[in-house]
């Protein structure tokens, strides 16, 4: 898995990624004060997103794209410190071989 963390996203960051969200993204998230992008594989996403959610208040999105490896990006959206700590959490749960969300 990678992980990023974009801290005060540009307005071009943003709608670079709500168009890739599509025509139903909440227009809230624009205003998120930081966006955790993290990729891997599909089960491994779902999983990050889960734990995500259920570690602090942030809001995950799929965002789409054609990845020619079968990648999936999910999108991490809320203040700074939430958004670090779903991808500590993450890491933490995954990456140390937890495999119970």
């Amino acid at each position: 898995m990678e992980f990023r963390i974009i801290k005060s996203p540009s307005a071009g960051t943003v709608d670079i990624l709500m168009r890739r969200m599509g025509p139903k993204v909440n227009e809230e998230l624009r205003h998120a004060d930081a966006v955790g992008l993290v990729q891997g594989r599909m089960i491994e996403m779902i999983c990050a997103a889960d734990i995500a959610e259920k570690a602090v208040g942030v809001t995950v999105e799929d965002v789409k794209g054609s990845c020619p490896q079968n990648m999936i990006l999910i999108a991490i959206f809320g203040d700074t410190a939430s958004v670090e700590s779903a991808i500590q959490e993450i890491k933490y749960k995954l990456e140390e071989g937890k495999n119970i969300c």
